[in-house]
């Protein structure tokens, strides 16, 4: 008898993955194939539009891919850095 765990199962609709997470003990199961997933629930009410040298933005998306995420996600995430309250800042 094998001491794996079975993988996560298939579902067809949102619900179904739902109903299961509330339900199973996902303990019992082989969670190593998942992948970190960033979600954004903010609507986006403003758009800009920018000139930018091409290598710069080559190098924008190259970052973005790194980090698993589209381009101007990766923008936004940049700019909300960028302007955050700085800690200990006098």
């Amino acid at each position: 008898m094998s001491n794996s765990k079975p993988p996560v199962p298939t579902f067809r609709t949102d619900k179904e993955a739902e109903d299961f997470v509330e339900n199973a003990d996902l303990t019992q199961f082989d969670l190593s194939g998942g992948e970190p997933v960033r979600y954004e629930f903010k609507a986006k009410d403003a758009n800009i539009s920018m000139r930018v040298p091409q290598q710069l933005l080559e190098a924008v998306k190259a970052r973005a891919r790194q980090e698993h995420m589209p381009y101007q996600r990766y923008i936004r995430q940049v700019l909300e850095k960028a302007v955050a309250p700085r800690k200990n800042a006098s």
